[in-house]
């Protein structure tokens, strides 16, 4: 005689089990601390962030800025969800379309990086500023960070009533972050939204690798960067108030490079040779060492243009947006 196989309790047919529970929980709180670091980095320069929405073409609706703000707000409301284990579908699947979005971007670089399209010292921008990374390590980095943690955090996945009180939580937290992009721009967030702050060395601020690596103190750039006293200002040439500015310093300190209490002044711009001309046209010849450096090199080093930095025997001393006052340059 076969035995009877028991019933399963009706309590427990719907039980989860406590591995995926555990398992999906963690895999969540990763991925949102994932994505809040992404959102942090990007959205302490919102500008270089909408410059990279501008580069791939995505603004054919909405035009970059505000694009860049509603991107950085959707980031940020996937991260506090996630953070608050709020793992319902509403939240998972747009967070596996954004993942699969970011894997789009990235793979296509990493495409056309491996076809000689793309030079090796592009990259994505995903993190912001903070990090460094070519096509390759971009999307591998991607692939790890994001497609397993967001595949394990659709196990074990909360049930019961709505959870009014955490969503309201990271609805206020999203407000915040969202309006701390839209301000940050005009705080003095300089040293800690680019990689370029007082102890840094210049000869280690660099962009590619192997024989495409290229440095503040390359030759291509301004060799002489890594010694004696130099005040650098990067700036764009073809910035017209840029160039009002530089008649309007030329007494008061670009004439007086030749003093001995004074650095050196190197203007680095990521133009073209020839911009440098039309610069010298419309700043009526303002005396000025004027370098050209590659795009990728500068762009990390700066939020808004003009931005100048004191250096000394290869180390950044201070930094400022703008010019410096040239009673504090008299001082060091």
């Amino acid at each position: 005689m076969v035995p009877a196989v028991p019933e399963m309790p009706a309590q427990t047919a719907g039980r989860q089990s406590p591995w995926k529970v555990v398992v999906g929980t963690l895999a969540g709180i990763f991925l949102g601390g994932v994505f809040l670091f992404a959102t942090y980095g990007k959205a302490l320069d919102p500008a270089s962030f909408a410059e990279l929405i501008r580069a791939e073409k995505l603004d054919f609706l909405v035009p970059s800025g505000p694009l860049a703000l509603l991107v950085l707000g959707a980031e940020a409301a996937i991260a506090f969800a996630l953070l608050l284990n709020l793992r319902r579908l509403w939240v998972l699947i747009p967070t596996a379309l954004l993942v699969a979005f970011f894997l789009f971007l990235t793979g296509k670089t990493y495409v056309l990086w491996l076809n000689g399209e793309e030079p090796a010292m592009a990259s994505c921008g995903c993190f912001g500023n903070l990090v460094d990374h070519n096509p390759a390590e971009a999307f591998w980095r991607d692939v790890l960070l994001f497609l397993p943690a967001t595949v394990l955090s659709f196990l074990g996945r909360p049930r019961g009533p709505f959870p009014w009180k955490r969503t309201v939580i990271a609805s206020i937290l999203t407000l915040g972050a969202t309006g701390f992009a839209w301000k940050a721009p005009d705080l003095p967030l300089d040293d800690v939204a680019t990689r370029l702050k007082p102890g840094v060395k210049a000869a280690e601020v660099c962009v590619g690798e192997g024989e495409d690596e290229i440095c503040l103190t390359s030759p291509a750039v301004e060799p002489l960067l890594a010694t004696g006293s130099h005040i650098v200002v990067i700036a764009d040439l073809l910035d017209e108030a840029f160039a009002e500015l530089a008649i309007e310093r030329t007494e008061d300190l670009f004439v007086r490079m030749g003093e001995p209490d004074l650095p050196q002044v190197v203007v680095l711009h990521p133009g073209k040779k020839a911009d440098e001309a039309a610069f010298q046209f419309l700043s009526a010849g303002a005396p000025l060492e004027l370098r050209v450096a590659p795009r990728p090199l500068l762009r990390p080093l700066y939020r808004s243009l003009p931005r100048t930095f004191l250096l000394v025997d290869g180390i950044v001393r201070e930094t400022w947006p703008g010019f410096p006052p040239l009673a504090e340059l008299r001082a060091e």
